[in-house]
């Protein structure tokens, strides 16, 4: 399984926001349009990506304040990427060794997707219901 299987699923759509949008601004897209992460954009390259996480963790440190600042003051810089090619495995073990549940794709120096966890789970269980319906096939005609 590879990430364009992924994407060939899901879609190609990226929710961004640009870095200097309101902290609140940011929560209510992620809220409107139920995502976990969104990219922090420019010019159509990567600034950093904010999370749930980032959120809270910026609420919890600081209160409600927060919600006024800019989302480049909150947002994580540093961005793992894969590519439409990685498999399923890479991507999840990147995820599992960051700590980190989204992954912007990128070919070409242009990003093409974003995979979540919940992405892959959603797949990998696809996959399997897969499997069984094609043993229990197997069986009924042996």
């Amino acid at each position: 399984m590879t990430v364009q299987a992924i994407l060939g699923t899901k879609g190609f759509e990226v929710i961004s926001i640009e870095a200097d949008a309101k902290l609140s601004d940011a929560i209510r897209v992620l809220t409107e349009r139920h995502v976990g992460a969104v990219l922090v954009m420019k010019d159509h390259h990567i600034e950093g990506i904010l999370s749930e996480r980032d959120v809270v963790r910026v609420l919890g440190k600081h209160g409600a304040s927060v919600l006024a600042m800019p989302v480049s003051e909150v947002m994580t810089r540093k961005v793992v990427t894969c590519r439409r090619a990685d498999t399923a495995a890479s991507i999840m073990e990147k995820m599992t060794n960051g700590k980190f549940r989204h992954l912007p794709v990128v070919e070409n120096e242009r990003v093409v997707g974003l995979i979540s966890i919940g992405d892959i789970v959603k797949w990998r269980v696809k996959e399997y219901e897969r499997e069984q319906e094609a043993l229990r096939d197997y069986i009924k005609t042996a």
